[in-house]
């Protein structure tokens, strides 16, 4: 089905092998702005990919999901499905989840209000498949037929049963990973209802029930994460060697002297970054250290791998598997309880910020349950704090801010980050929307490092769509490449993200726009610290 052709798809061919249900074709997908921009051109799945696993859904693969070798084997799986959507509502499994997900199920009006706060369905072109309401109908049928029969809201005419069959499981599975679980379309839907929580719920099913998972947010990532300490697989002597190098370059690139402290007892912050920012922007890290030591806090870092988790702040759970998030949220406060400190502190990394600071309210008890909280009102009170003295002129360069969907519209943290940049940037500029109106960067849920097959073009060319015509038009008043642009992104798989966009459409080269964290922002102001703290080469 040609998206250019036919923007529908009937909730009944998801259980039809009626071939791709949805293609996307660049000519059918709304104009990025300016329209200068080159678009790259999407590459075909290999016929290899395409034999071995299930693509039938768009031609688009994130989970690797084989096929069922017999009939047999389809039954057993099948069975596998129901068992899970079993447990999903029922009070013994689901319990922290079980109201808000009935509600969203049995409450939906059909408005379509969430199609149109929806990034990925404005990006496919309009296509019904991306809608959040299609996923969500899909999953409502089959609670009405196989979990609540004859229920007072059960209506054959509105609710339909669909066939469940191989089909079905594999394309909704593989649907479950069109969603950033932004929940933009939970935060305009006029009943309240949540389908972002409908995704997450159903790709928990899969991982639960069914070993279904992307192999980046579980094989590499929860499972490396419990098994060495972190999701890049650095083992304590590795990341000890890092930090010792930032330190030593960022001194020398500042002027100021810096020095980690490691497993310091008694300390007022155990800061946890995204481990992905030791290996990845190393100027992040040495950005906190050398703010955090000129402020006078007293502050550490964890090296504990082995019975607890504490140099990651990474938890893919959050995005899949409630399970492996409570695994991996105990261990890290558990690195905090060893060394009695006073507080946790979450570097920039949105996902995190909501894994340890909320959801982790449901697990962390007792003795665990230290004091957690973010790194962007610390960077706030320290710049406003007089102890510190900044020159403003040292970031005269363009810049906006990207609000990171966990971080901003999930949590509420809105504008310590927008005070520090109007103090600091002359010339900064909001995108627009903003704040927790503002789109998804498009690798939200584990998008941003999921790469697999030909998943990378879907979102580039889908997911990431708005926020690439979000950046051209904050900075369309200076398309000149000669002067530098700064997209602030205080959230490690944004970074990710955005990175990505800025090379898959040259954005540096043709525009000027580069990107980096809030911290590096500020250091770059610091009167004390050599200029140029921010390097304009692309990472």
């Amino acid at each position: 089905m040609n998206m250019m052709n036919s923007k529908s798809t009937a909730i009944e061919e998801i259980s039809r092998f009626v071939g791709q249900i949805a293609h996307l074709d660049i000519g059918g997908l709304p104009p990025v702005f300016p329209v200068e921009v080159k678009i790259p051109s999407l590459k075909p799945l290999s016929d290899e990919a395409r034999q071995k696993y299930e693509s039938s859904l768009d031609d688009t693969i994130a989970l690797s999901i084989p096929r069922p070798s017999s009939k047999e084997e389809e039954q057993k799986l099948i069975k596998r499905f129901l068992a899970g959507l079993e447990k999903l509502f029922s009070r013994e499994g689901n319990w922290p989840f079980l109201q808000p997900l009935t509600l969203s199920i049995e409450a939906c009006a059909k408005c379509q209000t969430c199609s149109d706060a929806c990034h990925i369905y404005w990006a496919s072109g309009g296509h019904g498949l991306y809608e959040p309401l299609y996923r969500a109908e899909i999953l409502r049928r089959l609670y009405f037929h196989y979990i609540k029969p004859g229920g007072r809201f059960f209506k054959k005419w509105r609710y339909g049963a669909i066939d469940l069959n191989w089909t079905t499981i594999a394309r909704l599975a593989e649907l479950s990973y069109r969603c950033n679980l932004c929940r933009r379309c939970a935060q305009t839907c006029p009943l309240s209802l949540d389908n972002g929580l409908i995704t997450h719920e159903l790709r928990k099913l899969f991982s639960q029930e069914m070993g279904i998972a992307p192999r980046e947010l579980h094989d590499d990532g929860s499972v490396l994460q419990l098994k060495t300490g972190s999701t890049t697989g650095m083992s304590p002597h590795i990341i000890k060697d890092n930090v010792d190098f930032i330190d030593d370059d960022i001194s020398e690139r500042t002027g100021i002297p810096i020095k980690t402290s490691w497993d310091k007892k008694g300390a007022d912050v155990l800061l946890i970054h995204n481990a992905g920012e030791i290996l990845a922007w190393p100027e992040n890290h040495g950005a906190f250290a050398t703010l955090l030591t000129l402020a006078g806090i007293d502050w550490t870092l964890s090296s504990e791998a082995e019975e607890a988790i504490g140099y990651d702040a990474v938890n893919y759970g959050l995005w899949y598997d409630d399970a492996m998030l409570a695994k991996v949220s105990l261990r890290q406060a558990k690195a905090a309880k060893m060394l009695g400190v006073k507080r946790i502190v979450i570097g920039e990394c949105g996902h995190a910020h909501k894994a340890l600071s909320v959801v982790a309210d449901r697990i962390l008890m007792g003795e665990l349950n230290i004091p957690r909280e973010s790194s962007i009102p610390l960077i706030e009170s320290i710049v406003f704090s007089g102890r510190l003295k900044f020159d403003p002129s040292r970031n005269r360069f363009p810049v906006t801010l990207h609000d990171p969907c966990n971080m901003v519209r999930l949590m509420g943290i809105v504008e310590p980050q927008r005070r520090v940049l109007r103090a600091l940037c002359p010339e900064f500029r909001e995108m627009e929307p903003h704040g927790v109106d503002n789109y998804c960067c498009g690798g939200g849920s584990g998008f941003a490092i999921m790469s697999g097959h030909n998943f990378q073009d879907f979102r580039m060319h889908v997911t990431g769509r708005k926020k690439l015509e979000q950046i051209l038009k904050a900075f369309e008043d200076k398309p000149e490449p000669s002067i530098h642009k700064y997209v602030c992104t205080p959230c490690s798989n944004c970074k990710g993200q955005i990175r990505d966009l800025i090379r898959t459409f040259d954005l540096w080269n043709q525009y000027g726009v580069n990107y980096g964290g809030l911290v590096e922002v500020v250091v770059n102001a610091l009167d004390v610290v050599k200029p140029g703290y921010i390097q304009w080469e692309m990472h």
